[in-house]
């Protein structure tokens, strides 16, 4: 599970974006423990921005025992929920031009040689 993602996604749950650390703390309890579908989930997002950092991007902000997801955060979350992956982006085949129609052959028969 990747921390960073795991807390974007539950601030932004919340209608105000602000949890208190007991919050917090119990919402990634619940979620590490929830399947390995969570945790895939977060990772594959984390891959998407290798250098994700919550705080010194300004996406979180601590205040009053808590932390509140930022505009910014809002904004950055949805462009990672919405940017491709390298493997996800569709690659370009190169499709092979179709077969020019080949002339129809006269079919030749034998001429009838009067007898």
């Amino acid at each position: 599970m990747n921390f960073q993602v795991t807390v974007l996604k539950i601030l932004l749950s919340y209608p105000d974006g602000f949890a208190r650390m007991a919050e917090l703390k119990r919402d990634m309890a619940i979620l590490a423990t929830s399947g390995r579908d969570w945790a895939e989930r977060t990772k594959s997002l984390a891959a998407r921005v290798p250098n994700l950092d919550i705080f010194s991007q300004e996406l979180v902000e601590r205040m009053n025992g808590g932390w509140r997801i930022t505009e910014k955060g809002r904004a950055f979350l949805n462009f990672m929920e919405t940017r491709p992956m390298a493997a996800e982006v569709p690659v370009e085949t190169e499709v092979a031009a179709p077969e020019q129609p080949k002339p129809m052959k006269r079919n030749c028969l034998p001429s009838k040689q009067a007898g």
